[in-house]
């Protein structure tokens, strides 16, 4: 153990909760409101030996607190609360179970998932009612003493304005394991995501902002260690302020913060995907790690009138009460910290749904939103909802305040459908297309709201969509039972690989089709990590416990045709403001120039049937949005034209005054082609395809 502690533990403050360094010694603040004693523990440098149990002197208010000198940085420390054991009042106070303190900035060791954990004995008939006398210090993670870091200088953010947003969903891990030509030191980790050919990638693709899965320290289930698996996606988090340590790299926590450095100097933000709605302590027969020793009554939402139950909206056994104030008030501090100490520009919500829950149900006004909304730091950053939850009328799509983007997995749903012909289906992507503005148009809101994707961590990948019309989960061990049962994929005639040439093209196409509407469409368009490669998981849909090559991108495999198309697609999007709008178009006169801001025509030039329950494709025309101010007047138009059809079509361009010609930019059936200027009023749209044409001029 670093330093000493054989001084007195004095009375300190109750303010900031947690640890806190000073230069000569630490303060501690614990919250607990039904506990009757708080002790901190000591241990040796190994974590092996516990060296001091010293119970906190003072409690003002629900805060337990005390002071002690001489206590340096790399000391390790963990809680023990004392207080009632009654689960069916709701209390699992248990002295004998070392807790992770809430506020720890770091860790050390990782928990083990066996039964000295537990707060009961599992072998006694009373089950969770009975009570363990097993100490669990052996098995548990050790908080480490830190220093407080500099904060993150404004200046080094890209601030990225919304409209112009390109999202890239990455797993810390799964994205450079594979990735021969980062450093074998850095695969996998941290710091890996900051290698340059990470940087290179990501900036000649367009990329503006990576959004990482889960990086908050988290804990593998117990039932999936069992299984020889582990919790991959990470989304069973114990420590909200505390980078997962399984993905550290040479330069551990510093290595962390200087990812995001190399990233934001890069041009690209960082965005993490954060699990407030749940923690890894599970239901009533789950470990006692933290909150629940701490003081479950308070942490957890639990059953009116059958305190010994948890409510369970989240589907992984319990759900954080965060209309708590000091629960609410840990969200928010741990939030404040990674801007503020790490420099992320951003958080995407898992099952916001939960966090919106208020006593008469989902609230967008409620304290956790208004909590998140008012506060300095955190009102300048981006904000995503995954927009629901299990519980009653957890779908919730569009509901979220005007702050917020939301993952609108109706888009991906429609466009999946369309392209591999479902009926009716060209009317949902055609209102998906604009934003979803039935959908997102109100209370102010802008048609970034909508996060658009054909691929995201949960479900198939870009290339299995194409390649696969079944799930595939067997390597999951629950028997092909998990994961959607409803992908709206299609194998295009092969279930899985093959060597077909006709079948591999079709899939190519399909591809390019799916990523082209995603990045052709008003909104936030999200991509997938190695979708832009044709990255596979062999038709496993739900690879949340698949920590090997199913989930690790294969960079030794590359589709360079689909990776050159996307580059194009992204630029494409990027050179014409029309397609990255934050105004809704309705179809609206234009003060500048009287036209109309889009319209929808027929093959042939007409106004579209959208009546005809065979209708299999359409033709778009983009201008800037008739709400716009003056101020935002741009002359940019677009002619997109969507053929669902299984044959070729002949589709009537628009008519364009002056020296204006129509020049064909895009088209996924030719995805190297090259600009062509268009002669005459007719072009040949290829079967399922995608072709997009701007405007140029006749030298």
């Amino acid at each position: 153990m670093k330093g000493t502690n054989e001084s007195i533990l004095r009375a300190g403050q109750p303010h900031p909760l947690g640890l806190q360094w000073d230069g000569e010694g630490v303060n501690i603040a614990v919250f607990s409101e039904h506990a009757t004693k708080i002790e901190l523990c000591l241990f040796s440098d190994d974590g092996e030996k516990e060296t001091a149990r010293l119970a906190l002197p003072e409690k003002t208010g629900p805060v337990w607190h005390g002071y002690l000198p001489g206590l340096l940085p790399g000391s390790l420390y963990g809680l023990r609360a004392h207080g009632p054991f009654a689960p069916e009042q709701g209390h699992r106070f248990n002295p004998n179970k070392l807790l992770l303190d809430p506020y720890a900035r770091a860790l050390s060791g990782r928990v083990v998932a066996g039964d000295t954990t537990l707060g009961y004995d599992p072998a006694a008939a009373e089950e969770d009612l009975s009570f363990s006398t097993k100490d669990s210090a052996a098995e548990m993670s050790k908080c480490v003493v830190t220093e407080t870091p500099a904060a993150v200088s404004p200046g080094e953010r890209p601030n990225t304005a919304w409209a112009d947003t390109v999202l890239y969903e990455a797993h810390p891990k799964g994205l450079t394991q594979l990735w021969e030509r980062v450093p074998p030191p850095l695969r996998g980790s941290y710091e890996g995501l900051g290698a340059d050919p990470v940087l290179e990638h990501l900036t000649a693709l367009g990329v503006t902002a990576i959004e990482l899965m889960p990086v908050q320290a988290f804990v593998d289930d117990r039932w999936l260690v069992q299984k020889g698996l582990v919790n991959y996606w990470g989304y069973n988090s114990i420590g909200f302020f505390t980078p997962e340590p399984r993905y550290f790299g040479p330069g551990g926590l510093a290595g962390f913060r200087e990812t995001v450095r190399r990233l934001h100097g890069a041009g690209i933000e960082v965005i993490l995907d954060v699990v407030y709605n749940h923690t890894a302590e599970g239901d009533q027969t789950g470990p006692t790690l933290s909150f629940r020793g701490l003081d479950n009554a308070s942490y957890y939402r639990l059953q009116q009138g059958h305190a010994r139950y948890y409510v369970n909206e989240t589907g992984c056994g319990n759900t954080l009460n965060v209309a708590h104030p000091f629960v609410l008030r840990l969200v928010i501090d741990s939030l404040r910290w990674w801007v503020e100490a790490m420099g992320i520009d951003g958080f995407r919500f898992d099952l916001a749904t939960t966090l919106g829950r208020e006593a008469q149900g989902f609230d967008a006004a409620g304290g956790f939103f208004d909590a998140l909304r008012q506060d300095p730091v955190l009102a300048g950053v981006k904000l995503i909802a995954e927009p629901w939850d299990l519980g009653p009328g957890g779908y919730r799509l569009g509901a979220f305040p005007p702050e917020f983007a939301e993952w609108n997995d109706a888009f991906r749903d429609g466009l999946r459908k369309f392209w591999r012909g479902n009926a009716h289906s060209a009317q949902e992507i055609a209102e998906r297309l604009l934003g979803s503005a039935s959908t997102f148009d109100r209370d102010g809101r802008r048609s970034w709201a909508s996060v658009n994707f054909a691929a995201c961590h949960d479900g198939f990948s870009l290339a299995d969509v194409a390649a696969y019309a079944e799930k595939h989960n067997e390597a999951n061990g629950e028997d092909n039972r998990d994961g959607h049962h409803e992908n709206y994929s299609d194998n295009c005639g092969v279930e899985g690989e093959t060597d077909d040439p006709e079948i591999r093209l079709r899939r190519a196409q399909r591809q390019r089709n799916l990523l082209s509407t995603v990045f052709l469409a008003q909104g936030t368009p999200m991509l997938l990590a190695g979708d832009e490669i044709g990255a596979s998981q062999q038709g496993n849909n739900n690879a949340y416990c698949q920590d090997n090559k199913i989930s690790w991108i294969d960079w030794s495999s590359v589709d360079n045709t689909l990776l050159g198309f996307t580059r194009r697609l992204i630029a494409f999007r990027k050179t014409h403001p029309c397609l990255r709008q934050s105004w809704f178009l309705h179809g609206g006169e234009r003060r500048q120039d009287g036209e109309s801001d889009v319209a929808w025509l027929g093959f042939d030039g007409n106004p579209v049937n959208w009546s005809d329950p065979g209708l299999e494709g359409f033709c778009l025309l983009l201008r800037e949005s008739a709400e716009a101010p003056a101020y935002a007047t741009d002359g940019d138009v677009v002619f997109l034209v969507f053929n669902g059809c299984f044959k070729p079509v002949t589709a009537q361009l628009p008519p364009l005054s002056g020296d204006r010609v129509w020049v064909r930019a895009l088209d996924t059936a030719q995805p190297e082609s090259s600009r062509a200027v268009c002669s005459g009023r007719t072009q040949t749209i290829p079967a399922q395809a995608v072709v997009a044409f701007e405007t140029g001029t006749v030298l």
